[in-house]
């Protein structure tokens, strides 16, 4: 049996809180995107998998195992896994900030950017490295190796008399933070790694991004800063 990653066992708990803190079927299309998604993203390196290895039953396993590890459960509980308990907790108490971390680990992971992850542990007993060394942690780091390449792309904007401003939405972070902005801005590949595979990127291939319009382009399906552009001024102009 293979245990549970701990970003595994958030996605699966973020289905059961969007279900009404309820079951998943394996019968059903969550379930299946979940376990199509898990499937694929090799967690667990080293690891022999089983063929139904995260299968859509194994998914409503856990959304059950889950709903017994509640603490306000009082019926028979299941056998549930080592972070089920402390995840359950943390879906009651910060409800919007565990939502928010499972679209960003999905995101990873559909994206591509978190495939094989080398350094994912399943078993990490330190709470406070726990929550910071799952798969937004590998993200962040395998993005931090390429900061050549995003030095470089802002002395080219600079040299060229070109701002530091997002390119999806204008923000410029000197201008909100004063010196602590200055010379800060967050880069984005136009066209994602896992579709173009490997390749050499060219400066044009490059974008400039505040953090938030960083976020939409890589949320769910990848979009462009021009597509969050044009999001931002359809919301615009419903207001």
């Amino acid at each position: 049996m293979v245990r549970w990653h701990r970003d595994e066992v958030i996605l699966a708990g973020d289905l059961v809180v969007k279900n009404g803190w309820n079951a998943i079927r394996a019968t059903s299309r969550e379930a299946r995107d979940l376990s199509s998604l898990l499937r694929r993203a090799q967690l667990h390196p080293g690891e022999t998998l089983p063929k139904n290895f995260r299968s859509p039953s194994s998914i409503q396993r856990k959304t059950y195992d889950l709903l017994t590890a509640d603490e306000a459960y009082r019926g028979k509980p299941t056998r549930f896994g080592p972070h089920d308990r402390e995840v359950v907790r943390a879906f009651r108490e910060k409800p919007e900030e565990m939502g928010h971390r499972a679209d960003a680990i999905r995101a990873a992971l559909v994206s591509g950017e978190a495939l094989v992850n080398p350094d994912a542990q399943p078993d990490i007993d330190d709470e406070a490295t726990a929550w910071e060394g799952g798969i937004l942690e590998f993200v962040a780091r395998r993005r931090e190796r390429n900061s050549t390449i995003r030095r470089k792309k802002i002395e080219s904007v600079l040299a060229h008399g070109g701002s530091l401003s997002c390119e999806a939405c204008g923000f410029e972070f000197s201008t909100a933070y004063g010196p602590r902005g200055e010379g800060y801005i967050e880069v984005h590949h136009v066209s994602p790694l896992h579709v173009t595979g490997e390749t050499e990127t060219s400066l044009e291939s490059l974008a400039l991004v505040c953090s938030n319009c960083h976020r939409m382009c890589h949320r769910g399906e990848w979009i462009t800063p021009a597509d969050v552009a044009a999001l931002l001024r359809a919301a615009s102009q419903r207001r």
